[in-house]
């Protein structure tokens, strides 16, 4: 489904993506995590045929910038900012379909198991709309439509809690042929739908993890984690999971299967600080002393 191989995207002076490489089948889901800079939504971009780049895209067979107008028809969207339209709601709903060959209907349907009444802003421009009404429109029309690749830039940014739940409804509802790469800061919101972690730090995949039984009770995972330099606001965060520092910059403890998922999204947050983290299965409760890295 996704091929990626030596993936280099540079604005001026500063790489973005540095030699990225990634493969994904087609149906995998997989949670895309990182702090702010590390290059997801260029990634995003790259595999939307936006950005010119260095290296070798196919996304589907497809190249994204020589086979654009016909890859996007098949990819829904949801952009971590939305666009500033001034097209009427209703509008730009019939665009997309027709262009996506969707129905109206349903990508209205989606808008309003989210909670936004299509009928009531219909005549308004997209840009006036508040920021929860914007994101809960772009993804009615990403959802909304038949789809083999979902793309989900940070989807819950400016949902209250009924909406993000109906979100999870809907991504989990999504059959396994449509492919999921999804950027969120609530890892552990979204752990239930995915089965694939890819950590990123400036331009560089330090992670890549598959987690489909993160959360299998009786599982137990050792933690290893080595910080660039010593950090009081890290070694807070890391004694509140219970590791323990057994050198001035090294800290280790145990995860439990359940907390997998919301363990990396601390990692994600603090990976500007990290020199090195390593993850492995400790133990299972048939006594098994399957391991393996992370």
């Amino acid at each position: 489904m996704i091929l990626v191989d030596g993936l280099t995207k540079r604005f001026g002076a500063t790489r973005v993506l540095d030699g990225l490489s990634i493969e994904a089948p087609s149906g995998q889901r997989i949670a895309l995590v990182g702090s702010n800079g590390a290059g997801k939504t260029s990634l995003f971009r790259c595999l939307l045929g936006e950005y010119a780049c260095q290296g070798s895209i196919s996304v589907d067979g497809l190249d994204p910038r020589r086979d654009r107008a016909r890859l996007l028809r098949t990819i829904g969207f949801v952009p971590q900012i939305a666009p500033r339209l001034e097209t009427p709601v209703g509008a730009f709903i019939r665009y997309v379909a027709e262009v996506s060959g969707a129905s109206v209907d349903e990508i209205e349907a989606v808008a309003t198991s989210l909670g936004l009444d299509v009928a009531a802003v219909r005549k308004r421009a997209f840009v006036r709309l508040s920021g929860g009404m914007k994101q809960k429109l772009m993804i009615a029309l990403a959802l909304g439509r038949p789809t083999r690749l979902l793309i989900l830039d940070e989807p819950t940014a400016n949902l209250d809690p009924a909406a993000r739940a109906g979100l999870y409804d809907l991504l989990a509802a999504r059959g396994r042929h449509t492919a999921m790469i999804i950027s969120s800061h609530r890892i552990d919101e979204i752990a239930p739908l995915v089965d694939r972690v890819v950590e990123l730090d400036r331009g560089r995949i330090v992670l890549d993890d598959t987690v489909s039984d993160a959360g299998a009770l009786g599982s137990t995972f050792f933690a290893q984690i080595e910080t660039g330099r010593p950090e009081e606001s890290f070694a807070r965060a890391a004694r509140e999971w219970g590791l323990a520092q057994v050198e001035e910059r090294r800290w280790r403890g145990t995860i439990a299967g359940p907390d997998r998922l919301r363990f990396l999204g601390f990692v994600a947050r603090h990976a500007g600080r990290l020199a090195g983290v390593e993850l492995r299965e400790a133990h299972r409760e048939n006594g098994n002393a399957d391991t393996h890295s992370a």
